[in-house]
């Protein structure tokens, strides 16, 4: 039986996880510090621990031994978290985390990063070509413990992956984000504001994106791959749809909010490693 550990398992994406870790037949034991509710009573193992408190993750790792590690705790608070100080902790338990796990046997190790980890002048993203350069502490930080988890992974014998994130939307996420913030709006029965809608995207389903982070994790893959649908789609185009699918096409104002001088016009995945190398393809399309 493979035995898989996720942290993070109450979040936005974490939760989608455990249904994808049980479909591809993991045993699963799921880590959160703020308690849980158990939807798989039989199926998933829940324990309590705080992962900056290395004590709780050698508890954790002496019961569970998990041979399988998929890593997605991180503070992404909203509004916060690009430029928090508290990015640096979890740097700091993402290395306590590994280390134990390999002091415990175990064998495979994903963890999550994120497109901020690129140089966003370039656009078009290919893990390996484009260059790092993050401009925001979140993304210095999540590069950072890419290349420590990497070199640690080679020394210890261990197999490493990690998995960088683009644009996602879906069930449980932040009402301060753009689908979200256009849903409410117009459910409300109010205008919904947004940018120019010129800037092009990658945007993927958050089940979609669970899934690919389980198949990656279950490959043998190694390296950074990016987790992403590949296609290619403008914001404005996104909202429309949106707007479409409330009922209310008429009650969005493109431009009426200023967008960042920081904004990139384009970022979007190359996903062939993810694709051809991991075999993963998507389920989902945003019309659906």
């Amino acid at each position: 039986m493979k035995t898989a550990l996720l942290t993070g398992a109450r979040g936005f994406i974490g939760s989608h996880c455990l249904e994808a870790l049980l479909t591809r037949g993991f045993t699963v034991h799921a880590v959160s510090s703020r308690g849980y509710r158990n939807s798989y009573p039989e199926q998933v193992v829940w324990h309590h621990a705080d992962l900056h408190n290395g004590e709780h993750v050698l508890r954790l790792m002496a019961e569970v031994q998990p041979q399988y590690l998929l890593h997605l705790a991180w503070d992404v608070t909203a509004g916060v978290y690009w430029r928090s100080l508290e990015n640096l902790r979890w740097v700091k338990a993402g290395l306590g985390l590994l280390q134990t796990f390999v002091d415990y046997g175990g064998r495979r190790s994903v963890m999550v990063g994120s497109c901020a980890e690129y140089d966003w002048s370039y656009g078009y993203c290919t893990e390996y070509l484009t260059p790092l350069k993050p401009n925001t502490l979140y993304g210095v930080c999540k590069d950072a413990l890419q290349e420590m988890v990497t070199a640690a992974g080679r020394e210890a014998g261990i197999s490493t992956a990690w998995g960088r994130l683009f644009f996602l939307y879906g069930p449980g996420e932040h009402e301060s984000r753009l689908v979200p913030s256009v849903i409410n709006s117009l459910l409300d029965g109010e205008e919904a504001l947004c940018t120019h809608g010129e800037q092009i995207r990658d945007y993927i389903y958050v089940k979609d994106a669970a899934s690919a982070l389980v198949a990656l994790l279950e490959s043998e893959v190694e390296g950074s791959v990016n987790v992403a649908s590949g296609q290619a789609i403008a914001l404005k185009s996104l909202i429309e749809q949106t707007a479409r699918a409330a009922g209310s096409p008429n009650k969005v104002s493109l431009g009426a909010m200023a967008a960042s001088k920081d904004d990139p016009p384009l970022l979007v995945a190359n996903t062939r490693r993810l694709n051809e190398e991991v075999g993963w393809l998507p389920q989902y399309d945003l019309e659906e």
